[in-house]
């Protein structure tokens, strides 16, 4: 499982052996089951899990009882609440595996330690810290003004072949639209692809 995320780690920065063997050892590998959490509501989020398998989701669950989801995490992408592991305030979030996944999670005490010690580290986090701003600063201003079938087809481009993997009222709930609304704009892009 580590091949993979020190591939990751190459891809925006520069360490050598010595330092892949200290990173590797910092971080700890899961096996986590469908429907099991990795955080729940109220827990401070401790660590920052790479997905070397797997589909997760988090979501938040509104005051009248209606869940929210937040994001998606698959292979090669971290999935974290960020502001409660910089922070270390209590999580609103639920963070659940939508399949049986294998994860490596990294603790913040290790993971100031490697930002510390270790140059390429502290690169490759804020390229990933850059990465996740665009992402939420495209993604507020989609919510804002893009239209949901707008919505709909830029989902399907930054995450090709998840309608396959993800149940369609948690793809409805991450564009903000009801279920039934969705099917209509499935059917309506359906159509246009048979004209």
């Amino acid at each position: 499982m580590s091949a993979e995320l020190l591939e990751h780690i190459h891809a925006h920065a520069d360490i050598d052996q010595d330092e892949a063997e200290i990173i590797l050892r910092a971080f700890k590998s899961k096996t986590i089951h469908k429907h099991e959490h990795i955080l729940s509501p109220g827990e401070i989020c401790r660590h920052e899990t790479f997905i070397i398998s797997g589909c997760f989701k988090m979501s938040y669950v509104d005051s009248q009882g209606a869940e929210h989801v937040a994001s998606f995490g698959v292979e090669n992408w971290y999935i974290s609440d960020f502001y409660s592991f910089l922070s270390e305030k209590p999580s609103i979030y639920t963070i659940t595996a939508l399949e049986d996944s294998q994860i490596l999670q990294i603790f913040k005490p290790d993971l100031d330690r490697l930002l510390n010690t270790i140059r390429g580290m502290e690169r490759y986090y804020r390229i990933l810290f850059q990465n996740a701003f665009v992402s939420l600063q495209s993604r507020t201003m989609e919510q804002i003004s893009a239209t949901a079938e707008e919505r709909y087809s830029t989902f399907l481009k930054r995450y090709p072949g998840f309608q396959n993997r993800v149940p369609q009222y948690l793809i409805a709930s991450y564009l903000g639209i009801s279920p039934q609304f969705l099917s209509k704009i499935r059917r309506r892009a359906a159509h246009r692809k048979q004209i």
